[in-house]
């Protein structure tokens, strides 16, 4: 956005009617999206409700069901980003580090950066957010740190043929299920402390522990 020069002429807004700007295709779409993880960047908020969203953004309830079916699309729409924005950043992890070490701790420490940086989106990842809502919701964020789980035993599989163990795939196993474990205790601190308590808190401290 520009300001107007000192030079330019003053309109009056009360002798014409301006065009209302319509959203392009899908904006609207990703600011209601955008709005809902916004609300739920409130430590301690109740329930977010189509009502109280529709409020927020100055349009009613019908322009909402618009765009998403339910509420519950609209979380998942949500769910959509988060898998494809830690999931996307995991697959370049594995392709592009040969450690297989390596690759475990960046995916770890990628899964906490996320949700740290995105507060709203945590709430969802911990299941904060979801709770009254849609089962299947709940299903799809297990699904997704399901994904996160595969693609540490896989890096663990690999750092443990390379480290020669006899039982690489029972030790991968068992790690990758702790490291799961770990960092979604560390979500769930971060959203119980209303965003105080960082998850990548002496990150590196922690890794030599599981590591």
């Amino acid at each position: 956005m520009q300001a107007p020069s000192e030079d330019a002429p003053t309109a009056d807004p009360t002798s014409v009617d301006l065009p209302r700007k319509r959203p392009k295709p899908g904006e609207r779409r990703l600011q209601i999206l955008q709005t809902l993880a916004s609300m739920l960047e409130q430590p301690g908020a109740e329930r977010i409700t189509t009502a109280s969203l529709a409020a927020r953004m100055a349009l009613s309830e019908a322009a909402l069901y618009r765009h998403f079916v339910s509420k519950a699309q609209m979380f998942e729409g949500l769910i959509d980003f988060i898998e494809s924005s830690v999931l996307g950043l995991i697959q370049q992890i594995l392709s592009r580090e040969a450690d297989g070490a390596v690759q475990a701790q960046r995916i770890v420490a990628v899964l906490l950066q996320f949700g740290e940086r995105n507060p709203g989106m945590c709430r969802v990842m911990v299941g904060d957010a979801l709770a009254y809502e849609d089962e299947r919701l709940t299903v799809r964020i297990n699904q997704f740190f399901d994904k996160v789980e595969s693609s540490l035993r896989q890096a663990l599989r690999q750092a443990a043929d390379a480290a020669g163990s006899t039982t690489p795939t029972v030790t991968a196993q068992v790690q990758a299920s702790v490291l799961v474990c770990f960092a979604m205790g560390r979500l769930q601190r971060y959203v119980r402390s209303a965003f105080r308590r960082l998850p990548t808190e002496q990150f590196d401290a922690a890794w030599q522990i599981l590591g």
